[in-house]
């Protein structure tokens, strides 16, 4: 009867490679430590608060609904409050949406810009609806409200942004706003009412 194999055997580390590794153990340990650290010290120093977005006023001009396909200008004016005392915002980039339930109506971009620390900035944006499609359910919602004077609408704001803090910037990341609800009435002699938005980093 042929005998088991014999288990493979295992050489032991020189005890200078042994030392090697040790060391640079202990090294990328005291570096990962060290990273956590200095982050930890980073938040309790800056302690950052959440950015602010509301929309102070809304109107709609141009309103065309025809065939479940509707035309219209719109026009936002939205408010952003960066209430940090020693972080900055670069927007690198800013797209601005406006939904009817699932329907997207009108889409818009604006121009980079820099909000320093404590500022509270204003930005109009103007989306144009060329056009849009309408599922007939929507459609037939659309126009009942346009009837009673005004329309239920939500705004998504998708920025790219850097943090700025002294000398540091952070790596682009992306912000997300929403701003469900937003009632814009057809009439200028009716008093828009200030919505609040959903602010996602």
């Amino acid at each position: 009867m042929a005998n088991p194999a014999a288990p493979p055997s295992q050489t032991p580390l020189p005890p200078r490679r042994s030392k090697l590794v040790r060391c640079i153990a202990l090294i990328l340990l005291a570096l990962i430590v060290l990273v956590g650290l200095v982050v930890l010290i980073t938040w309790l120093v800056v302690k950052p608060k959440r950015i602010v977005y509301t929309v102070e006023a809304a109107s709609v001009s141009g309103f065309n609904l025809t065939h479940d396909h509707l035309s219209a200008d719109f026009d936002f004016m939205l408010r952003s409050v960066n209430p940090n005392r020693k972080v900055s915002i670069y927007y690198d980039s800013m797209e601005v949406m406006v939904s009817y339930y699932d329907n997207i109506l009108a889409f818009a971009e604006v121009q980079p810009f820099y909000q320093p620390r404590q500022n509270v900035t204003q930005l109009e944006v103007k989306p144009v609806a060329k056009s849009a499609a309408l599922m007939e359910s929507a459609s037939r919602d659309l126009r009942l409200e346009k009837s009673s004077g005004g329309v239920e609408l939500d705004i998504r704001v998708k920025a790219r942004i850097r943090l700025k803090m002294g000398a540091w910037k952070s790596r682009r990341r992306t912000l997300k706003v929403f701003c469900p609800h937003v009632l814009v009435h057809f009439s200028s002699a009716k008093k828009f009412q200030r919505a609040r938005c959903d602010v996602d980093l």
